[in-house]
């Protein structure tokens, strides 16, 4: 490669050459990279205050602070991507003492009747033994999202609550899949078994919301109406239910408000399912 400096040793300049262009700048940014330390989980999450409305105890929880985390992509089942740590584990709320527990967006509302459930049905038999982790694993989580789907189930909670807290639960077992499989090639039996735990709460969630869309208003968990069609489309056709992935998908794309963001979904599940047929 031609010096770039050639014709300046004239000047007394001599000794420099085209390696020098970018040396400091290279020196400074491996520096830097030294300096930075890697990211851990921890960093992500703090402890919040809560109230149970069941029975009144203050508690802390962890929680993620959002500002910290960066959502770097989605699955086709709209299940978030973050960088660093999985947000979804920290989703549940779950009270110590009594048990109680649900989805941080349905956590505060109980009806006394409910209440009076969960505290003949959940917390007569409740034991619980906090430990001093700084982080929930995706056994933790998977615990508290099941206390959640159970104490939503006793409580009588909406249908679309109930197929949130199973879609919920189905990408913990997603996620916790995943992990399993960077770590260890050799746990093909529980990955196999994450797998179908999976599906199940997939299955679950696709047949709350298909019962909730007739009889609930919108906003649903916090997803219009042409979302929650598009979701159950990509639920049917995850559990193996064809034909009615074909319905939903079309009903998106015929459906005039329908927004670009969520048409291009139902096109790219067209695709898939065009291509699985």
């Amino acid at each position: 490669m031609a010096n770039l400096f050639a014709g300046l040793e004239n000047l007394g300049l001599g000794g420099l050459n085209s390696e020098d262009v970018f040396k400091e700048d290279k020196k400074q940014e491996a520096a830097e990279e030294e300096k930075t330390p890697e990211a851990k989980e921890e960093d992500f999450v703090f402890d919040k205050t809560y109230t149970c409305p069941v029975c009144d105890h203050e508690f802390k929880s962890k929680v993620i602070r959002t500002g910290k985390v960066r959502l770097i992509g989605a699955d086709s089942d709209l299940r978030p991507i973050y960088q660093d740590v999985d947000s979804l584990k920290y989703d549940a709320v779950m009270c110590p003492r009594c048990g109680y527990a649900a989805l941080s967006r349905y956590f505060d509302f109980v009806m006394n009747s409910q209440s009076k459930a969960i505290k003949e049905n959940i917390s007569a038999n409740f034991k619980f033994k906090e430990t001093d982790d700084p982080i929930f694993s995706y056994d933790d989580a998977i615990t508290r999202h099941k206390m959640a789907l159970a104490c939503t189930v006793v409580k009588k909670g909406k249908s679309s609550e109930k197929a949130y807290t199973c879609l919920k639960l189905g990408w913990l077992f997603r996620g916790k899949r995943e992990q399993l499989m960077k770590e260890n090639d050799a746990a093909k039996e529980e990955i196999a078994q994450l797998f179908e735990a999976e599906k199940e709460c997939l299955t679950n969630a696709f047949e709350g919301f298909k019962d909730a869309f007739g009889k609930e208003d919108f906003p649903m968990c916090g997803m219009d109406q042409h979302t929650v069609l598009y979701l159950l489309g990509e639920l049917a056709f995850r559990i193996g239910n064809i034909d009615e992935a074909k319905k939903y998908v079309s009903n998106v794309l015929v459906a005039r408000d329908a927004n670009n963001r969520i048409k291009n979904k139902a096109l790219e599940l067209k695709e898939r399912i065009q291509g699985n047929a």
